[in-house]
């Protein structure tokens, strides 16, 4: 199952799950360990969505997450996002990548307008994601409510002709300071048969 368009103010969260294994509609090209304990490789990737756990055969590796409503944004940044970003499952998106991330213990102690002021005051996150926008469509899933060993799970998807400037865009947001409080990322690089 494909993805879902995206929506910046979900009514009903959504459950994820990411199956890695020997089966899926993604081919898994790398699995990149950026920061921290890698996960193991696969060959396949399958995401399910349900609003309740499911049950999934053999797998090497799962991260669980669920869509929520916009953190760390105001109004005219929401407006803008939801005008200016593409859906997911877009045919030509044959790419995608995978990137769970958890945050330092430092992240969590502050309170919730200072990591906005990281977030996006310091680091300019919003801003360098809409500057892709819509050639790079995503979709952001929260883990650390679940348990999961990642904070946040987000799925790219892009066409090949974008794939330089996705690389461009990660590229500027791993430089800017919030990412001084990433303690754990993994860079998942998919291909979809």
């Amino acid at each position: 199952m494909r993805p879902r368009a995206i929506a910046c103010e979900m009514a009903t969260p959504l459950l994820v799950h990411f199956v890695a294994g020997s089966s899926g509609p993604w081919r898994v090209d790398r699995v990149n360990c950026v920061v921290g304990e890698a996960l193991a490789s696969a060959e396949r990737l399958a995401i399910h969505e349900s609003p309740q756990s499911v049950a999934y055969g053999e797998s090497t590796w799962v991260l669980r997450g669920v869509t929520s409503n916009t953190r760390y944004t105001n109004r005219p940044e929401v407006k803008t996002l939801v005008s200016k970003q593409a859906g997911l499952s877009r045919p030509e998106a044959t790419r995608a990548a995978l990137i769970p991330i958890r945050k330092t213990p430092a992240w969590w102690d502050l309170a919730q307008d200072e990591r906005r002021a990281i977030f996006e005051e310091q680091s300019r996150h919003i801003g360098i994601g809409l500057e892709y926008l819509p050639a790079v469509a995503r979709r952001l899933h929260h883990s650390r409510e679940l348990g999961e060993p990642f904070d946040f799970i987000t799925w790219f998807e892009y066409a090949p002709e974008h794939e330089g400037a996705f690389e461009a865009m990660l590229e500027r947001l791993r430089q800017t300071p919030e990412w001084r409080y990433v303690d754990r990322e993994v860079d998942i690089r998919l291909t979809q048969d």
